[in-house]
């Protein structure tokens, strides 16, 4: 089969390639899913560039020390181990697992796959996975959203940001989305009750309070989000800025947390985990018609590099997606 590697760090253009493997088998426990889409998220791009450096103690020093690439996946179902119940052959599937980014990957059962509702494509289910769970446990549990509740995305039109807005929604929350002009009717779209445009009003000088806010874009200091927080509110930082090559985001989380222990106010940091329960919650979901995704644009797995460097070089509307 044809997978996306890595052996070095660097530009996606000098140091990613498909190469052929071994087509995986299953153990007794798992699913072969072919798999027809994926997507790109930002931890792809960090972990192909080998940035931050911060980041290499875990990432591996001098190269990665897992060449695979990818983690979301849709597809069908090849084969199942004798022990697999819940799953055929001929299943369309979707789901999270390292190296999804090939024609085949193995995942157990009982993880993080789940059935696609038939009306949904490979394209919109192979999306969901990494942004869509972020957000949903950056909400319900980082946060602690209930309903009547008011929650402040900014960075609403990304990947995380375009889930987050309809989950907030599903979870009964007053939404404000924060974003660029271009990307305005598209929060609006997804049910967003305010939109503020970011380069036409600051956000953090308006009267609105707020309960939560989900910080993805990294663009506002901690100092300013206590402009619109309630007493008691939670600030999850999700993202940061890109540009300082050792600490990424690192440093702006670091500086938003220690800030946050002079309050009353809280600001967490966290990194998503798959799960079954969560997987099964996006897949009710997208089943309701209470979340899509939002596509920004399309490659074959054989532009992995060009999709990648798409990701690095801004803020992709929604979600890069891949095709194989």
């Amino acid at each position: 089969m044809r997978a996306a590697v890595h052996e070095r760090y660097g530009s996606p253009d000098a140091v990613v390639e498909l190469r052929e493997l071994d087509k995986p088998e299953p153990a007794d426990d798992e699913v072969l899913v072919r798999v027809r889409a994926s997507s790109v998220n930002i931890a792809e791009w960090y972990g192909v560039t080998g940035r931050p450096w911060i980041a290499r103690p875990t990432t591996g020093l001098r190269g990665p020390k897992e060449i695979r690439l990818g983690v979301d996946f849709a597809g069908i179902v090849e084969s199942v181990g004798k022990d697999v119940t819940d799953f055929r052959p001929g299943d369309e599937v979707f789901g999270g697992r390292s190296g999804a980014w090939a024609e085949y990957v193995c995942v157990r059962a009982e993880r993080a796959i789940v059935k696609k509702p038939g009306d949904v494509t490979f394209e919109h289910a192979g999306a969901v996975g990494t942004a869509a769970i972020t957000a949903l446990q950056a909400l319900r549990d980082q946060g602690g959203l209930e309903p009547g509740q008011r929650v402040l995305i900014n960075g609403a039109s990304g990947g995380v940001g375009t889930y987050a807005v309809q989950i907030a929604k599903a979870l009964g929350a007053e939404v404000t989305a924060v974003c660029s002009t271009p990307n305005v009717e598209i929060a609006r779209s997804l049910g967003a009750d305010l939109v503020v445009d970011y380069r036409a009003e600051d956000v953090t000088r308006r009267s609105e309070r707020y309960d939560l806010v989900l910080d993805i874009a990294g663009t506002r200091s901690f100092s300013e989000l206590q402009r619109v927080l309630e007493p008691r509110a939670t600030v999850v930082l999700v993202g940061g800025p890109r540009a300082n090559r050792l600490l990424g985001p690192i440093g702006h989380v670091a500086a938003s947390r220690l800030r946050a222990l002079r309050g009353s106010q809280r600001a967490t940091f966290f990194l998503a985990q798959f799960n079954k329960p969560d997987m099964d919650t996006l897949r009710d979901l997208l089943e309701r018609g209470k979340m899509t995704s939002v596509i920004d644009s399309t490659y074959p797995l054989e532009r992995i590099a060009d999709a990648l460097r798409h990701m690095g070089e801004g803020h992709p509307r929604g979600k890069i997606v891949l095709t194989i």
